[in-house]
């Protein structure tokens, strides 16, 4: 994945139902944002695990800053785990973006290159932007002791 982020050059579209990245893939998402790819991510509008979902959130305001554009899907719970970039490199699979699925679980997925299906998984994604709320600052509101526990939260992320 941080290969497919680092050789971006128009952009990188990823979803995933957790956000719990560490800090080489923080690092990598920023800085293709910062060069100027189009980083968009889509994460659950609805979660299914409210402490993992918390932290999901956690981890949106350092890639934000970058430039990188967080949507959630207004539906609800979106469990489609995929990155497309360039209209030239997919993967799609069973990966989310944590710790856990990317280090020590069984994972499995499939990277495609120059085929149909990067055409297909783009119409997908700007089938799916419409139904997904962008993120703003407002949005990230919290107060001191939501800040603390986010941080709390950070400092045990690979056990979620």
């Amino acid at each position: 994945y941080q290969n497919l982020i680092k050789n971006a050059k128009d952009y990188v579209y990823i979803t995933t139902p957790y956000l719990i990245i560490d800090d080489e893939m923080q690092r990598e998402l920023t800085l293709a944002a910062r060069r100027g790819v189009d980083v968009r991510i889509i994460t659950p509008g609805i979660p299914d695990k409210k402490l993992t979902y918390r932290l999901t959130k956690a981890n949106f305001p350092p890639l934000m800053k970058a430039g990188v554009k967080i949507y959630t899907y207004t539906p609800g719970f979106v469990h489609a785990k995929s990155v497309l970039t360039d209209d030239r490199f997919a993967v799609v699979g069973t990966i989310n973006l944590d710790y856990r699925s990317l280090y020590l679980n069984f994972e499995n997925a499939v990277y495609f290159s120059d085929c149909s299906v990067a055409d297909a998984l783009k119409a997908d994604y700007l089938s799916t932007f419409p139904l997904c709320k962008r993120i703003d600052y407002p949005d990230l509101k919290r107060g001191r002791l939501g800040r603390f526990v986010d941080s709390l939260l950070r400092v045990f992320e690979t056990l979620f």
